[in-house]
């Protein structure tokens, strides 16, 4: 067996490994990155947030050009699309984005590895290659854990990737399912669920709380929910599923206290798992929680000495740029740098239409912990761009502590939603007062004139609003 010996191996090529192995690289850091597919970038690039995103953005171009376009004098004949044109584009997008991550190891002098790592002790890891060569042993003074994570699985519902199956399958259907039962009332569920009802499916949405989209603030929900049922979708709050199994060429999903429900597919999205299985982590005597998830420090050293984490397999928020985040301030702290983590203001987007985002606490947080606040909402059927575009659902709020002004929490629900979440988010990492966003001079016409205006808002002061 080849032995090989680096600074750092870092065990995961998605958004927490990749980027932990390019800023590890940067600091003259000799690293090498694993990961057992043949293209990296982890769950989020190769079967997650770019190709859910790829299919959405296709779903959202054709069901807009068959209701959208009249309304700017556009008219258009039979429209139709082509499922396959769609999945080769989502695919060309990934092998891109895939592609331009070993274009960077290579520029910045990551060693990357194909393969399955593991453990052998806490300075070896060692490689089974993907292409069937020799196994690579690969010694290393710290090894940095990024494993992420999976779809979770519930055992009533019996997957067999095809027709059940998780967000994996569902990116995938080789056609467009007459019905389609999601499992959950996540952003994950409600994603891939939009693709497939813009795209002729019937979607029913299953889920055991009285709500959907949990963490998120109420208000934003309730205005979702009633914009999605507008839109088709149909859900069945507080439903237990009982079993999911196929039965010939059909599904069939056995609820508590109601009708089993047939349908052609089913997509189970009732979360993610730490994928920290198989890596040999007893071998070093690493222990996860009864969850799987690795317990850290605020340096993300694990128990076992030059051992670290990061990402999804760590906890929290999961989300790629909280991991890519996370990679770096490891890395440089790895290195010396002090480096600044802030979970306080880790925005998080549901990219449906209209989109939703928020970065900071929900009015309902800050209730339960007695914290006093002001908040201003400025809809978007009061901001010009929005009326030019079309698109006026939608509304943005501010949350300010009562006495300070500083900005707690910002909450978006509306076109583009996810890029203007990024200027809240920046004002509120450097502290900024909702009298610092309404001070600020935004151009004329933009959605993020909404953000200003709600910011006014806040003290009374709203100039377009009544």
């Amino acid at each position: 067996m080849k032995t090989v010996k680096h600074e750092l191996v870092v065990l995961g090529g998605g958004p927490a490994g990749y980027v932990a192995a390019i800023r590890a690289a940067q600091l003259g850091i000799d690293v090498a990155c694993i990961d057992e597919n043949s293209q990296f970038g982890g769950t989020c690039v190769r079967v997650g947030c770019i190709p859910s995103k790829a299919l959405l953005e296709s779903s959202h171009v054709y069901e807009s050009t068959q209701h959208d376009l009249a309304d700017h004098g556009i008219s258009v004949g039979d429209v139709k699309f082509d499922l396959s044109a769609m999945m080769e584009r989502k695919k060309k997008i990934v092998d891109r984005l895939t592609g331009g991550i070993d274009m960077l190891f290579k520029k910045k002098g990551v060693t990357p590895y194909c393969g399955r790592g593991k453990f052998r002790d806490v300075n070896t890891v060692e490689v089974s290659l993907s292409d069937g060569g020799e196994a690579v042993q690969i010694t290393a003074d710290q090894v940095l854990v990024c494993a992420g994570s999976r779809p979770a699985s519930i055992p009533p519902v019996e997957e067999d990737g095809d027709r059940i199956g998780n967000s994996t399958t569902a990116l995938s259907f080789p056609d467009v399912p007459k019905r389609l039962v999601v499992i959950g009332g996540g952003y994950i569920g409600l994603e891939l669920g939009s693709v497939w009802k813009r795209l002729g499916s019937e979607v029913i949405v299953l889920e055991a709380m009285d709500r959907i989209l949990p963490g998120l603030d109420d208000e934003l929900v309730k205005l979702a929910y009633r914009t999605f049922k507008k839109q088709g979708i149909d859900f069945r709050t507080g439903t237990f599923v009982q079993s999911a199994k196929v039965q010939g060429d059909k599904c069939i999903v056995a609820i508590q206290g109601g009708e089993p429900i047939e349908c052609d597919r089913v997509l189970l999205a009732t979360g993610r798992t730490p994928a920290t299985d198989n890596l040999g982590l007893e071998s070093i005597g690493l222990e996860t929680d009864n969850r799987g998830f690795i317990s850290v420090n605020k340096n993300f050293e694990t128990s076992v000495e030059g051992v670290y984490a990061i990402g999804d397999c760590i906890g929290g928020a999961m989300l790629a740029h909280k991991a890519m985040e996370e990679a770096v301030v490891c890395v440089e702290r790895m290195a010396g740098i002090k480096s600044h983590m802030n979970y306080d203001v880790i925005p998080a987007v549901v990219y449906t239409h209209p989109e939703i985002a928020m970065v900071g606490k929900t009015e309902q947080q800050l209730q339960d912990e007695g914290i006093e606040y002001k908040k201003g909402i400025c809809p978007f059927g009061a901001n010009g761009r929005a009326q030019t575009l079309g698109d006026v659902d939608g509304r943005v709020k501010i949350l300010a502590d009562a006495k300070t002004d500083r900005v707690l929490g910002v909450h978006i629900i509306g076109n583009r939603a996810g890029d203007l979440i990024a200027e809240a988010a920046a004002a509120m990492e450097f502290g900024a007062s909702s009298e610092d966003i309404a001070r600020t001079c935004h151009a004329h016409p933009t959605l993020s004139e909404a953000v200003h205006e709600a910011a006014l808002a806040v003290d009374g002061r709203a100039i377009h609003t009544a």
